[in-house]
């Protein structure tokens, strides 16, 4: 049995030719990137809860600071959400006084999304919250920021295939 998980890396790396190995758990992308995700989100969570925000709350809001008014349609596009996890999210936002959503005078399908001057201010208290999930989740022994360029970029290769 393989003990700790830089071992099973190195069985990946050594073992994926066969049909068998290739099948394994472990040596699978999508397992990995799975599993990364789920532990990064719940690190999250005691970071994020006092400022009383989800991990998608946060990205939410994340990519209202980088752009204000802006549509559901195009928000949900940014962060890859559909609608129907979006509508109760910004629901949660709006009653937290973080949004307000107001429907387009041009046309009423289009409903827009903007921050409110407690939403703007909470961005103050956000510049942290990167930092403590580095600690928390000790990323500074390796390079992060080379992590995050090699996602960006298969992230670009899987959306556009």
């Amino acid at each position: 049995m393989i003990e700790n998980q830089a071992d099973r890396i190195k069985t990946v790396k050594t073992t994926t030719n066969s049909g068998d190995e290739m099948l394994k758990l472990d040596n699978q992308l999508c397992f990995a990137l799975y599993v990364c995700s789920k532990e990064i989100i719940r690190k999250y969570k005691p970071i994020l809860d006092p400022l009383g925000l989800t991990y998608t709350g946060y990205i939410t809001l994340l990519a209202l600071w980088e752009e204000d008014e802006i549509t559901v349609k195009e928000l949900g596009s940014r962060l890859y959400l559909d609608s129907g996890t979006l509508t109760p999210l910004l629901k949660k936002l709006e009653q937290q006084g973080y949004i307000e959503r107001i429907r387009s005078t041009s046309d009423e399908r289009n409903v827009l999304i903007k921050l409110t001057d407690d939403g703007r201010d909470l961005k103050n208290k956000a510049y942290q919250i990167p930092k403590d999930l580095i600690c928390s989740t000790k990323l500074e022994n390796f390079d992060a920021y080379d992590l995050l360029s090699d996602l960006h970029k298969f992230m670009a290769q899987i959306i556009d295939n």
